[in-house]
């Protein structure tokens, strides 16, 4: 009898650790390593397509040298700049946002500049280009929505019970910081769109 009592305690207790975290904080941990990793793919297409923009820009806007070397020089930081995904220290995840706010603020300048220019907006390449690093930024957008929520339900396995108890007892995992906006980004989204009509 006490046998019988002692194996369904164990049983139980097997059955317990089978749906307290054992196999969904390692699945969470490795859908956050898979959702750095589609940002930083989608931050390298977009790095990838300004050699082309700077080119066809060029072209038009000889006189303009300042804000083009701005983005090449912001472009050559961001692809310097990688991100670990198995050490994602906030320390890390700020100086990755940090190059990729900087190449974001070059882009920025570039599209200003642009608009000086009707021919160059009316080019093809121009318009193609500037089509594609639109979707880009797009789907940056749609990769960092996915990692922060990635991070979130990672953050809750290991710190919510009963997920964090098996954690604690096994894993060791701690919080991970989330991404976040750079203070120049918050700044920038903060303040009203000035209307020029």
């Amino acid at each position: 009898m006490i046998r019988f009592i002692v194996s369904g305690v164990i049983g139980f207790a097997f059955l317990a650790q089978i749906g307290c975290g054992v196999r969904s904080i390692p699945q969470s941990k490795n859908q956050v390593e898979a959702t750095i990793a589609e940002v930083s793919n989608q931050y390298k297409r977009r790095a990838d397509l300004i050699p082309n923009l700077v080119k066809v820009v060029k072209g038009y806007a000889k006189h303009e040298k300042e804000t083009l070397m701005g983005v090449v020089e912001a472009r050559a930081k961001a692809t310097q700049t990688k991100i670990d995904p198995s050490n994602m220290s906030p320390e890390a995840i700020r100086k990755f946002q940090q190059a990729q706010g900087g190449l974001s603020q070059a882009l920025g300048k570039l599209m200003v500049v642009v608009e000086r220019y009707p021919n160059l907006k009316a080019d093809q390449n121009f318009r193609d280009l500037q089509a594609q690093l639109e979707g880009t930024e797009n789907r940056i957008t749609v990769a960092r929505n996915r990692h922060i929520e990635a991070i979130k339900q990672f953050n809750n396995l290991v710190t919510v019970p009963p997920e964090s108890w098996m954690n604690s007892l096994f894993y060791k995992h701690t919080k991970m910081a989330q991404w976040e906006v750079s203070t120049e980004e918050k700044a920038k989204n903060e303040k009203p769109p000035e209307i020029d009509l």
